[in-house]
């Protein structure tokens, strides 16, 4: 399966680059002012009555990870089934705003979301595991085609009307739910996870960290060490981050992971360009476990391959097991 996925990535990767010269779009996923008179999302994200993709040769696969585009402007918390991700990765979108992956591969949870819309940044992010399954609530009109010859199986709503619902407790377009195991039956397990992370002891050294806050321009994160539960509390925009339970979301690492993030190709309904965030190549990263923040490197020499987290002389820099944040800042 993997080499299956190494085979596709010539094709994929010109289509990216076709995908890229088209040109500009004025369709897209943000607009308006949000709480705070920030921007938020509008919701117009293009979703095609009939797609190449919908077809049952891309049907989604039972044996890899399930990753999905988790709505994060105030309108849409607090999410659901958020505390169940083996990762959480926070990108920054249009207006400065931010957006969540989260990835799920040991156990499913009843319910995940609020879904909503992909980036062009996603499909590189995605191509370091095996056929992935994306759920997303839609895309850029130009987008699409890149995201259907892309490694991975995209999901959208109508597909499998069962797994899908709207909730009640949000408005629209804030409340659309999925069920993953009606999409793709049981988790397929740890295993499933190629991300490259070393989990193990903590290295020698670090420095002692209460709480670190990571700023994008309209949105911030700031994790909390809590020894009593011996994780890192989450608060976006300074408000606590619960699941719709009440349960709180607390990893057990973050990495705070410097990447560049530059202009994209495309734009939303008001102008805004959609940053795309690289997360192929090299850097530095702030890991944060057991109470302390570590220094280190990563690298990701091809989309394919997971990232390599190494301290400063060159040691596996070992995660505590349970929840990994991933927040991708700009270097």
């Amino acid at each position: 399966m993997r080499e299956m996925a190494r085979a596709r990535r010539g094709a994929w990767t010109a289509a990216l680059l076709a995908g890229a010269v088209a040109g500009s779009l004025m369709t897209g996923c943000t607009a308006g002012s949000g709480k705070g008179g920030g921007p938020t999302d509008d919701g117009r994200a293009r979703v095609p009555s009939a797609r190449p993709s919908d077809s049952a040769s891309a049907t989604a696969s039972a044996g890899s990870v399930l990753a999905v585009k988790i709505d994060n402007v105030a309108a849409a918390r607090p999410q659901t089934g958020l505390d169940a991700a083996d990762v959480v990765y926070a990108e920054q979108v249009e207006g400065g705003l931010s957006r969540l992956m989260a990835v799920f591969a040991s156990t499913f949870p009843q319910a995940v979301g609020p879904v909503r819309s992909a980036r062009e940044s996603d499909l590189e992010l995605l191509r370091q595991f095996d056929e992935p399954t994306l759920a997303f609530s839609g895309a850029q009109r130009k987008l699409l085609p890149l995201i259907d010859k892309a490694p991975l199986h995209p999901q959208l709503p109508g597909k499998v009307p069962d797994a899908w619902y709207r909730g009640n407790d949000k408005a629209a377009p804030h409340n659309l739910y999925l069920r993953p195991r009606r999409l793709v039956g049981d988790a397929p397990g740890a295993a499933a996870l190629s991300t490259g992370f070393h989990f193990g002891p903590a290295p020698a050294g670090g420095t002692a960290q209460a709480s670190r806050t990571v700023r994008f321009p309209s949105a911030r994160f700031t994790f909390t060490w809590s020894a009593e539960r011996e994780r890192w509390t989450v608060a976006m925009d300074g408000t606590p981050t619960v699941t719709t339970e009440g349960r709180p979301v607390a990893p057990a690492t973050v990495v705070v992971q410097y990447v560049k993030v530059r202009k994209s190709e495309y734009h939303d309904v008001l102008g805004n360009n959609s940053p795309y965030t690289e997360s192929v190549g090299t850097g530095t990263a702030t890991v944060l476990r057991d109470g302390r923040a570590y220094d280190a490197d990563w690298k990701r020499s091809d989309a394919s391959d997971g990232t390599e987290f190494t301290t400063r002389d060159g040691a596996p820099m070992n995660f505590a097991r349970g929840q990994v944040w991933v927040v991708f800042a700009k270097a």
